[in-house]
């Protein structure tokens, strides 16, 4: 394995894998095994990604795996990385990948852990394999940006990469199976945590017993969770919401409301709950912006969202460019390690003329069959309803970036006729900050749509990541790829 902060590698590539989580990982070292010359690019220092995140040796943790399910398929994946010689290239951002005449592609990068550095990257390569993942939705209410509130998902990866508590009470709320873990883990590390607010409820994976029947290490996962919430005297609370925070400098309470059916506050119900800290996620957002660039198709996902549509072998509509893992919908570190070994095979049975469907593939393709059925089944159960934008008052900041409240976007719609997410970014600057709409997406096209159902649409943009201006300046255009970039070099 080579690494980027030691050596400059060279192209073309066989196959270029963007992601070193679960599916890109896997991808990588399968289609490396079977002969493909293979560059891994992640914006990481350390492989692994956001379900395998731990702590940088530095911080001398002793039991990492302790705060993992299934950490033994990680250590497999990170040794067969270690013994390849896989262009593994740390701190690379991408930010696009192009076709280039000759029918390979570029993927272009800026090197540097936080995204700053100048230093521009081109590799190139054979065919493309996305592994990008996905980030959290979020559902904005009163009170959601006070110091003290963080993402579910956020309040994890603050403990598994840098062993710290957001907080000594911490309330886990919003929807979705991610918030039983992240409960589960912060009480095993000495956080109290009153509850676990799902918004919710747990009854809809019943309507599929087949489909639970033949996953039972989910159920296993549930059994694992529960039991440890129960052991910490987690209380778990469906079909509820934390409708607003209190405090003044930092979170002090939330109000915990009970739901209808589709998600609206039922009067009266309202709990206040003292807590220092609050974990809230609906879910998890395909990350697909590299794709939908290129003009991939996708498809819509049970729970609103989009997600890539894939055929059997994990390859997109654009030909050469395969994905796997979380951009074709989410579905955990089991799918998405089938889905990278599946791709990485059947990358490597197209550019080595092999037969694709047999043998391996073929049962890989009945697990990851079996696996994405469960996928579909929990994004259903967890889609939000279309009453909860009856939690947000007028003053109620949406779009956290540009400071544009929930009462500028309404007027947007009401008076000045705005009729999707588009029209209302142009007319308030929702969506046009740092996050890019990450944050505050769902919300404005919910409001806009006035129906608390609709995402944002899958937007075709030049840069799918923040680009600074001296790396476009140090870009040589007419240098072919793969044979420098101006005075930077390139890989």
């Amino acid at each position: 394995m080579t690494d980027s902060a030691s050596t400059e590698s060279s192209g073309p590539y066989d196959l270029a894998v963007i992601g070193a989580g679960s599916a890109g990982l896997a991808g990588a070292v399968t289609a490396w095994e079977l002969g493909l010359s293979v560059a891994l690019l992640d914006a990481s220092p350390q492989p692994g990604g956001q379900f395998y995140r731990h702590p940088a040796p530095a911080l001398g943790a002793v039991r990492p795996e302790a705060l993992h399910h299934d950490w033994s398929a990680f250590t497999d994946l990170r040794r067969r990385l270690a013994d390849s010689d896989i262009a593994h290239l740390t701190g690379h951002h991408v930010w696009s990948v192009v076709r280039e005449p000759d029918g390979t592609w570029s993927v272009n990068a800026v090197t540097g852990a936080d995204g700053t550095a100048e230093r521009p990257v081109r590799t190139r390569a054979r065919a493309v394999l996305l592994a990008t993942g996905a980030h959290e939705r979020q559902l904005p209410f009163p009170g959601w940006t006070l110091p003290g509130v963080v993402g579910a998902g956020g309040a994890q990866a603050m403990l598994k990469s840098g062993l710290v508590l957001p907080g000594r009470r911490v309330v886990v709320a919003g929807s979705g199976p991610l918030l039983l873990a992240v409960a589960s883990s912060l009480a095993a590390a000495g956080a109290r945590v009153p509850a676990v607010v799902e918004a919710s409820g747990y009854l809809r994976y019943a309507r599929r017993p087949r489909v639970l029947f033949t996953n039972p290490r989910k159920a296993a996962e549930a059994l694992v969770h529960g039991a440890a919430l129960l052991r910490h005297r987690v209380r778990v609370r469906p079909r509820s919401a934390v409708t607003e925070v209190h405090g003044t400098d930092r979170v002090e309470a939330v109000t915990v409301s009970r739901l209808d059916h589709d998600w609206r506050p039922v009067r009266g119900t309202g709990r206040r709950i003292a807590c220092d800290a609050l974990a809230v996620g609906h879910g998890l957002v395909p990350q697909i912006e590299l794709a939908t660039s290129l003009g991939c198709a996708t498809r819509a996902l049970p729970d609103g969202t989009l997600g890539l549509a894939l055929d059997d072998f994990q390859e997109s509509s654009v030909p050469g460019l395969w994905a796997a893992g979380e951009t074709g919908g989410v579905g955990g570190a089991e799918l998405a390690r089938t889905e990278g070994e599946l791709a990485g095979r059947a990358v490597a049975a197209r550019l080595l003329g092999r037969p694709a469907g047999t043998g391996p593939t073929a049962r890989l393709r009945r697990r990851r069959d079996r696996m994405r059925a469960f996928a579909e089944v929990m994004a259903a159960a967890h889609a939000p309803g279309p009453g909860w934008v009856d939690w947000l008052t007028d003053a109620t900041d949406v779009c956290r970036c540009e400071e544009v409240t929930a009462g500028r976007v309404r007027e947007a719609v009401v008076a000045l006729g705005a009729r999707d997410a588009r029209t209302v970014k142009l007319l308030t600057r929702a969506g046009m900050g740092w996050c890019q709409g990450r944050m505050c997406g769902t919300a404005v096209a919910c409001l806009a749509a006035r129906d608390g159902r609709a995402e944002p649409p899958a937007e075709r943009r030049p840069f799918a990541a923040p680009v600074p201006l001296a790396a476009l300046a140090a870009l040589d255009a007419t240098t072919p790829p793969g044979t420098g970039a101006g005075e930077t070099g390139e890989t």
